[in-house]
């Protein structure tokens, strides 16, 4: 039988070679340089540029406070109310008087007092206008001139006691609470009323011993209530105890929280929420904290290439991490496309963020031909 031949025609055979010739071609296409790096190819990513910021402590305490000035009001001497000059609640100034005793003796005792001192001064002047003729012996000049000075004394005396019959205020401020009516007797134990200065309170609350030397005299706090609107104020440090409680392992600290408006009143408890600083550490995004066997790291650009750097947390924030990081600000840490790195790889930055996750500039890809 004769025989078929499987031989294709040469047309076939040539458009086979042209083929297969295209797509040897198609695959050795060259990739751009900018891709390429020591024949690896690099990974595009973004980066966030970090920046340096203070450590933050936030501290929350209870307070007690006080007036400035607060003092209990009490009569220098005994004796009988005569009136009472104020209100509970009533501002005085400094001065004023708050209440009357019966002063009727003193005012004779004064009396007589000057009375005295007129006669020691008139006797006086009778023995000097008759020096000269020498009736008088400096013996008895010089005791008249003893009685001069005795009677003034006795009469500054009188005068003191009489004043001590009026009960007068120290210093600008509220009168508290009495329970003196005109007639009482008092003695110099007897409470009449309270006085307090609180155009300024101070403030006391403590802190751990651990925070001690990182809060200043001049550190400002913030103070609100506890009732469900609360009221907000500022205070500034003015005092810190110069021991540490050895039972509870605290100091004090006093502030100044100025009251103008008078809307606390001395007394007050106050949550108190102060901002301590630190030191100044490495601020990056959240996302670029990373976790190996030896700890947390980031994913460093260093020179275009992918750099592992070992990165301590400091503290947390909303979104952020403080870092001890041993790289300068302004460097660029891998934000986004982590997953595909690896240490020594090539990278290109496509955009860099700043720490909030705001674009702060952006370089474009170089691509080739």
């Amino acid at each position: 039988m004769p025989t078929t031949s499987s031989r294709l025609p040469a047309g076939s055979l040539l458009l086979c070679s042209l083929v297969f010739a295209a797509v040897l071609v198609g695959c050795s296409k060259p990739e751009p340089a900018s891709e390429r790096r020591g024949g690896i190819q690099s990974r595009p990513v973004i980066a966030a540029e970090i920046s340096y910021s203070p450590e933050q402590v936030n501290v929350e305490a209870v307070g007690t406070s006080r007036a400035l000035r607060s003092v209990s009001i009490r009569p220098r001497v005994a004796g009988q109310v005569e009136s009472v000059k104020v209100e509970p609640g009533q501002k005085v100034s400094e001065g004023e008087v708050l209440f009357s005793l019966d002063s009727r003796d003193e005012a004779l005792a004064l009396r007589n007092a000057e009375v005295e001192l007129e006669d020691a001064e008139r006797l006086l002047r009778r023995y000097r206008q008759t020096g000269d003729s020498g009736a008088v012996t400096q013996s008895a000049l010089d005791d008249a001139e003893s009685a001069v000075a005795r009677a003034r004394i006795a009469v500054d005396r009188a005068r003191v006691n009489l004043d001590y019959q009026q009960v007068k205020a120290p210093f600008t401020g509220y009168v508290g609470l009495t329970d003196i009516d005109p007639g009482a007797w008092v003695d110099t134990s007897t409470t009449l009323t309270t006085l307090d200065d609180r155009s300024t309170l101070l403030v006391t609350f403590p802190l751990p011993e651990l925070l001690l030397g990182q809060i200043a005299i001049g550190e400002t706090i913030e103070l609100s209530a506890w009732r469900k609107q609360a009221l907000v104020a500022e205070g500034r440090v003015v005092e810190i105890d110069s021991r540490v409680d050895a039972s509870e392992r605290t100091f004090l600290v006093r502030a100044h929280v100025d009251n103008s408006e008078d809307k606390l009143r001395p007394g007050m408890s106050f949550r108190i929420a102060l901002t301590l600083t630190g030191n100044d550490f490495a601020l990056i995004p959240e996302l670029s904290l990373q976790w190996g066997p030896r700890g947390s790291f980031v994913w460093a650009v260093i020179d275009g290439v992918a750099e592992r750097r070992v990165a301590t947390i400091v503290q947390r924030r909303a979104g952020q991490v403080l870092v001890d990081l041993d790289l300068p600000e302004g460097a660029l840490v891998v934000l986004e496309g982590i997953q595909m790195v690896r240490e020594g790889m090539p990278v290109s930055v496509a955009q860099v963020v700043n720490v909030a996750g705001m674009p702060a500039r952006t370089e474009p890809e170089v691509s080739g031909d």
